[in-house]
C-alpha cells in the first residue's frame, strides 16, 4: 500500500516506546521491564522508514497501524520474530528502497523475511519504482497465502483486521467517499477483503484472530454494479 510523506517531526523512539508501554501494559517487554534488543532495533528502524508515512487519505501515522498489528500479534501469543515482522511488514513493499529483503533477514533472520515476505504483495526483488497492476499483485499474494503454512500467517492476518478496523470506521464517518482514497474501486477492495478470509481459511488458519476477520468481513457493505480498480 502506498504512502503518503507526512511533513512533521520525525517520531522519537523514547515517545514510541512510552506509547507501546501505554497500550499494552508491557506484553511487548522482557521479565525485567525492557524490550529486547532486537525489538528495540525493530521500532527504531519502523521508525525510521515509516515516522513520516500517513495512511491514505488521513493525517494518520502509519506507525500507529504498524504497532496495532504488532499489539494483535503478540496478544495472540505471537514469538519475537512475528512481533518484529508486524513492525516491518510493509518494508519491502514501501520502502524496497531503503531495505532489501537481504539487508531485513541480515538483521533479523530469515524467519522474519519469510513473514515480512509472506506479507508483501510486490513481486520478489522489488526495489521500487512504479509497481506491477493491483489486481495483479493480490492475486499473486492470494495464491502465496492458500498455500502457505498457518503458522506463518499471523502477522498477514493481524494486517488485515487492523486495515479492516480502519475502513469500517471510516465508512461509517465518511460513507461511500472512503473508496476514493484507494488504487482500487469499492468493489475490488471488498472483494480483496473477503477473498483474503477464504485464502487463510483454506490454508487452515483458525483461531482467535480469524474469528476477529471474519466478524468484520461480515460488517462490510455489500458489493454492487461498477467499483473497477482505477
Amino acid at each position: 500500500m502506498s504512502r503518503t510523506a507526512l511533513f512533521a517531526p520525525a517520531v522519537h523512539l523514547d515517545g514510541v516506546l512510552s506509547c507501546l508501554q501505554r497500550m499494552t501494559s508491557a506484553p511487548l517487554a522482557t521479565s525485567d521491564g525492557h524490550l529486547s534488543d532486537r525489538l528495540a532495533a525493530a521500532i527504531t528502524l519502523a521508525t525510521q522508514l515509516h515516522g513520516r508515512d500517513a495512511r491514505k487519505g488521513s493525517n494518520t501515522p502509519v506507525l500507529t497501524h504498524l504497532f496495532a498489528v504488532c499489539l494483535l500479534v503478540q496478544r495472540d501469543g505471537g514469538s519475537e520474530d512475528e512481533a518484529i515482522a508486524a513492525l516491518l511488514h510493509d518494508a519491502l513493499e514501501d520502502h524496497p528502497e531503503q531495505l532489501s529483503a537481504d539487508a531485513l533477514e541480515a538483521q533479523f533472520g530469515a524467519r522474519v523475511r519469510h513473514l515480512v515476505e509472506l506479507s508483501t504483495d510486490t513481486p520478489p526483488g522489488f526495489a521500487g519504482g512504479v509497481k506491477p497492476p493491483w489486481r495483479e499483485r493480490k492475486e499473486r499474494y492470494l495464491a502465496h497465502a492458500r498455500t502457505a503454512d498457518p503458522a506463518d500467517l499471523r502477522v498477514t492476518i493481524a494486517d488485515k483486521i487492523d486495515n479492516l478496523r480502519a475502513i469500517l470506521a471510516d465508512y461509517a464517518a465518511v460513507g461511500e467517499a472512503l473508496w476514493s482514497r484507494f488504487n482500487a474501486g469499492r468493489n475490488e477492495q471488498l472483494w480483496y477483503y473477503r477473498a483474503t478470509l477464504a485464502a487463510y481459511r483454506a490454508a487452515g488458519c483458525e483461531g482467535a484472530l480469524m474469528s476477529e476477520l471474519a466478524r468484520l468481513v461480515d460488517l462490510l457493505p455489500s458489493e454492487s454494479a461498477g467499483g473497477a480498480a482505477s
